[in-house]
C-alpha cells in the first residue's frame, strides 16, 4: 500500500487550482514540492536521509522557456530533402485532438517552412554554440566530446554539463551529484526526441534550467542513429535496430552509448523516442492511438525492488502530473504485432536488450519516453517536441530534488547486488503476465474517446519461466574473448586467469535446439538473423581454467547484467547471438575460486 502525506495531498490540490494560463509554470514548479511519496525505510545500516531543506518551489526554477531562440538555419542548399511521407492513418477529426502548444520551439529543424529535421551538422553547431555560451557562466564546466562514429563514419558527440572541477568522468563522480544521461533518436524516423534535447540543451546552457546544474550533472547525446536519421529510416545503416542492441553491443552506435554509460556511471538515464502511429490498431480495434506519451521504466529480470520503487514513486508519478498539467495524455508503453488476427497488446517488454532495461541492470533509474510520432513525419511536431520537453524537464527536476537520496540509492543498490553472489535464486527467463485492460483510444471517424478492452501482456508483473541457483561467477574460455570484451564495455569486471586453476562448477549440456528471430519495433523489419535457442541441463563437475581464460565474479554491482548476458538458454544471451563459439565456452562457477588473475582494463 502506498501512503500519501498531507503535504502531498495539499500540493496536488493546490496545483489543480492554478489558472490555465499559468499551467506550464505551475505544473513544473509544483513538481519540486510535490514529489514527497517516500520509499520504504532503508535497511538498518543505511538510514534514509532527510529531504534537502532547501528543496521547494522557489529553489528550482524548472519551467522551460516560452519561446526558444535558435542559431541561424543552415542554407537550404545543404539541407537534405525530406523523405516522401505516407498520409497519417486518420482524418481531420482525429488530427484536431492534437493542437499545437502555446509556446513555440525553434531549433533549426523546427523553423517555419522547413521540410527536413535538424541535420547532424546543425546539431554539432548547436551543441558547440551552447557549450560556448555556458562556458561564460562562472563555475560551470562544459565539453563537447567525440564518443564514436556511426557505421557510415558520421561523428557521434555528447555534451557534458557540470559544476564540477572538470568534465571527465572522475570529476563528475567527485561532485557527489547524480548524473543524468539523455539520449535521443535511436530510431532514425523518430525526430521529436532529438529536437527536444536541443531545446533542453539550450535551456541548461543559458535558460531557465541552468540552476539545476547546482544539484545535478547532465550528459546529452541528442541523436544516436545518425545514419538512419539522414535517410529518415528507423534502422541503422547496416539494418540493425540500435534500440535493441544494448546488451549485445553489435553496433558502433550502441557501443558508444555503453562506453559513455560505463565511464560516467549515470544515476538516471532517459531514452527520448517516439512510438509508431500505425493502421494496425484501426484494423484490429477500429480505433486510433490516443496518447501524447507512452512511458516505461525498467522491467526485466532480477531488478532490485528499491530501484523499481524509485522509478515509480520518484519519477513516473511526478512525470504523469507534469504531462497532465500541460493537457498532454499518457499511458504505459505498449505495442501490438502486425498480425491482424492477434489482438494482444504488449505493455512494455522484459528482454534485457533495450537501453531502458540494460541501464536498470546497471542499477540506474531508466525511463523511456515515447511521443506519438514515428510515421507521422512533421505532423503535430511542435506538440511532440513539447511532450518531450515537459517530460524531460520533470525528470531533471525530480533528480535535482532527490539528489541527496539518489546519491545514497546507487551505492546501496550496488552493495545489495554485490552481496547476492552464491546465494538464493536468480531468474534466467521471465515473461509478461496476461491480463485484461481497458485501453483508451480514439474513434477514427469522429475523433471521440473510445475504450477498447484488450488482452494485455503486462511487464509490471513478470512471470518467472526459468530460474537457477545464483552462481558465484562465470568461467569463460579463452576463445570467448569477444564476449569478455563486450562485458568490459558494459562496465562488468572481468578477470583473466594467469595460472592454471580448477573450479567447482555447473557445466551446460544442450538438450534441445530451436531457431528464433529477435524482434524490433512493431512495423520495423530489422536485419534479423536466427539465434540459437536451446534448452540445457546442468552437470556438476570440475572446470579446468587454463591461462588466458576468464572469470566473471558475481560479487560486483553489475552481476545481474552478467547473468542476462551469460546464461545461454535465452533469446538475448551472448551464446544465442553467437559471441561464444560453442556451449563449452561458458560455465557456472558454484564456489568462490582461488585464482591468480588480473582484471581486464
Amino acid at each position: 500500500m502506498t501512503y500519501f502525506s498531507s503535504q502531498t495531498i495539499r500540493c496536488y490540490a493546490s496545483a489543480r487550482q492554478v489558472p490555465a494560463r499559468l499551467a506550464m509554470t505551475a505544473s513544473l514548479i509544483f513538481l519540486a514540492a510535490c514529489t514527497s511519496v517516500q520509499l520504504p525505510p532503508w535497511v538498518p545500516e543505511m538510514p534514509r536521509p532527510a529531504a534537502p531543506a532547501s528543496a521547494g518551489p522557489t529553489s528550482i526554477p524548472v519551467e522551460p522557456a516560452v519561446v526558444v531562440q535558435t542559431s541561424p538555419v543552415t542554407p537550404p542548399s545543404v539541407i537534405p530533402a525530406a523523405p516522401v511521407e505516407a498520409p497519417p492513418p486518420y482524418g481531420p477529426a482525429v488530427a484536431a485532438r492534437f493542437t499545437a502548444p502555446t509556446m513555440v520551439y525553434g531549433t533549426p529543424g523546427l523553423q517555419g517552412g522547413r521540410t527536413s529535421f535538424t541535420t547532424q551538422a546543425e546539431i554539432h553547431d548547436w551543441l558547440r554554440d551552447q557549450a560556448s555560451a555556458l562556458s561564460r557562466s562562472a563555475g560551470v564546466k562544459v565539453a563537447l566530446l567525440p564518443i564514436g562514429s556511426s557505421q557510415q563514419g558520421q561523428p557521434l558527440e555528447a555534451l557534458v554539463l557540470t559544476r564540477g572541477t572538470g568534465t571527465d568522468p572522475a570529476s563528475l563522480l567527485a561532485t557527489g551529484r547524480p548524473t543524468v544521461l539523455l539520449i535521443g533518436q535511436q530510431h532514425g524516423d523518430e525526430p521529436a526526441g532529438s529536437e527536444a534535447l536541443l531545446v533542453i540543451t539550450r535551456e541548461l546552457a543559458q535558460g531557465l534550467l541552468q540552476p539545476l546544474l547546482e544539484r545535478i550533472n547532465v550528459v546529452i547525446v541528442p541523436r544516436v542513429n545518425l545514419d538512419g536519421a539522414t535517410r529518415g529510416e528507423a534502422l541503422a545503416a547496416g539494418g540493425q535496430d540500435i534500440a535493441r542492441d544494448h546488451l549485445l553491443l553489435s553496433t558502433p552506435e550502441a557501443q558508444a552509448v555503453a562506453r559513455l554509460s560505463r565511464d560516467y556511471q549515470p544515476t538516471v538515464v532517459v531514452d527520448a523516442g517516439e512510438y509508431q502511429v500505425s493502421d494496425i490498431y484501426r484494423q484490429k480495434f477500429d480505433a486510433v492511438q490516443k496518447f501524447d506519451a507512452l512511458l516505461q521504466y525498467s522491467t526485466t529480470a532480477n531488478l532490485p525492488e528499491f530501484l523499481t520503487r524509485a522509478d515509480e514513486e520518484w519519477y513516473r508519478r511526478p512525470l504523469l502530473a507534469a504531462l497532465k498539467g500541460q493537457g498532454l495524455t499518457s499511458d504505459w508503453y505498449h505495442s501490438t504485432s502486425a498480425d491482424t488476427a492477434d489482438r494482444t497488446v504488449f505493455m512494455g517488454g522484459s528482454e534485457p536488450v533495450t537501453s531502458r532495461n540494460v541501464e536498470g541492470l546497471k542499477n540506474a533509474v531508466s525511463v523511456a519516453i515515447n511521443s506519438r510520432g514515428a510515421g507521422l513525419g512533421r505532423l503535430h511536431l511542435q506538440r511532440r517536441v513539447h511532450t518531450h520537453v515537459t517530460a524531460i524537464t520533470s525528470i531533471l527536476g525530480s533528480t535535482a530534488q532527490r539528489a541527496r537520496e539518489l546519491s545514497q540509492l546507487r551505492p546501496y543498490l550496488d552493495k545489495e547486488v554485490t552481496g547476492l553472489a552464491c546465494k538464493g535464486q536468480a531468474a534466467v527467463e521471465v515473461a509478461n503476465t496476461p491480463a485484461q485492460y481497458d485501453l483508451q483510444m480514439l474513434d477514427p471517424v469522429t475523433g471521440a474517446d473510445k475504450s477498447v478492452t484488450v488482452d494485455w501482456e503486462s511487464a509490471l508483473a513478470l512471470r518467472t519461466l526459468k530460474s537457477r541457483v545464483r552462481p558465484c561467477g562465470y568461467w569463460l574460455s579463452g576463445s570467448s574473448k569477444a564476449a569478455a570484451e563486450r562485458l568490459r564495455l558494459q562496465g562488468v569486471k572481468v578477470f583473466e586467469v594467469l595460472e592454471p586453476s580448477a573450479m567447482l562448477g555447473d557445466i551446460y549440456r544442450e538438450v534441445q535446439r530451436s531457431g528464433s528471430v529477435q524482434q524490433g519495433r512493431p512495423g520495423v523489419t530489422a536485419n534479423s538473423r536466427p539465434v540459437s535457442r536451446i534448452e540445457v541441463s546442468l552437470v556438476r563437475g570440475v572446470i579446468d581454467a587454463p591461462v588466458g581464460s576468464y572469470y566473471v565474479p558475481l560479487s560486483q554491482p553489475l552481476a545481474n547484467l552478467a547473468i542476462a548476458a551469460l546464461e545461454p538458454d535465452t533469446q538475448s544471451s551472448y551464446f544465442a547471438n553467437r559471441l561464444f563459439s560453442d556451449l563449452a565456452g561458458v560455465a557456472r562457477v558454484m564456489s568462490e575460486p582461488s585464482l591468480k588473475s588480473e582484471e581486464l582494463p
